[in-house]
């Protein structure tokens, strides 16, 4: 009898959210890897697709295998195709550890690797685009871990000035006195791996266009098991949708006991219609690829519309 061929590897999730792309893979404790191409960015490197190398910066959220085990070959493989040393941001309290990682593969490989390593504290922003930073935020999970967002800053006149001449506007500012005020624009959020709790309710998590979230457990017994493990349980995410501005919620991180079938319909149940649909689920290939050809039929039509 002949033997089976291996088994095929998962393909990338994909989902286009205008303006945004978010891709990758994400399966819970195996790896997890989210790619925002428009930013820049990527959110964690459980292993590296081929796709992830074009992204200069990679947000760490927590130091657990299934989240840095690409790291060094995402750096190694940057350099390797042209592309420039990477930049890895996380939490001050994993640098340490990230650095002692790749120092190893010093010793492995008898080459070095350039890269660069951004440490935050909590609340510290990292500049990704220009005007567009990454703020790291703490969330509850077994070890140190961060959530982070993408926030684009818009510098408006306040309005106490609205109206008044350029020259006048001029005079101001050459005696020091602040014509401008920031607007902070949430784009895009990322939670890692959490329990429920404050930082889900953040301005500027509760507020962005986008939020990618975990939710690893879904069996209605299974609440117990998500404490235990820091993670969300499909239930706190149908109430925390009660609260959420988001024009899209991408769900991560469920295990292989859950069919993107089951999961779908827990969500439903638990949620209800109206506000399971703004979530989508990153692994679920079948309905987001039925969700992108839409999106290309309607484009072409508006094209043809107007041609």
């Amino acid at each position: 009898m002949l033997p089976k061929p291996p088994p095929r590897e998962g393909a990338l999730g994909f989902l286009y959210l205008p303006p945004y792309r978010v891709q990758g893979y994400s399966v819970a404790g195996e790896a997890t890897v989210v790619q925002a191409p428009e930013l820049d960015l990527c959110f964690d490197m459980g292993f590296c697709p081929r796709a992830a190398l074009a992204s200069k910066v990679v947000a760490v959220s927590h130091g657990h295998m299934d989240h840095v085990g690409g790291l060094a070959y995402y750096c190694s493989q940057r350099v390797f195709q042209g592309m420039g040393p990477g930049t890895l941001v996380c939490d001050e309290r994993l640098a340490p550890a990230i650095k002692r990682m790749m120092d190893g593969y010093i010793d492995l490989e008898q080459q070095v690797t350039p890269y660069t390593l951004v440490p935050l504290a909590p609340e510290q922003e990292h500049e990704i685009k220009n005007n567009i930073v990454l703020r790291a935020f703490p969330v509850e999970h077994g070890c140190p871990a961060f959530g982070y967002a993408v926030i684009e800053k818009r510098s408006k006149l306040r309005e106490e000035y609205a109206g008044m001449p350029q020259e006048s506007l001029r005079e101001l500012k050459k005696k020091g006195v602040e014509i401008t005020r920031i607007l902070e624009i949430p784009l895009m959020a990322y939670l890692g791996d959490t329990a429920p709790g404050p930082p889900l309710v953040r301005e500027d998590v509760r507020r962005a266009k986008v939020i990618i979230s975990e939710c690893t457990f879904f069996d209605a017994d299974h609440r117990d098991r998500a404490r235990v493990g820091n993670h969300l349980h499909v239930d706190d995410v149908a109430e925390w949708l009660g609260v959420l501005e988001c024009e899209a919620l991408v769900l991560i991180h469920a295990s292989r006991r859950t069919s993107m079938a089951q999961a779908r319909r827990r969500l439903l149940d638990a949620a209800g219609p109206e506000r399971a649909e703004r979530v989508h689920f990153l692994m679920d290939h079948r309905a987001n690829r039925a969700r992108y050809d839409r999106q290309r039929a309607d484009a072409d039509a508006a094209q043809a519309h107007t041609a």
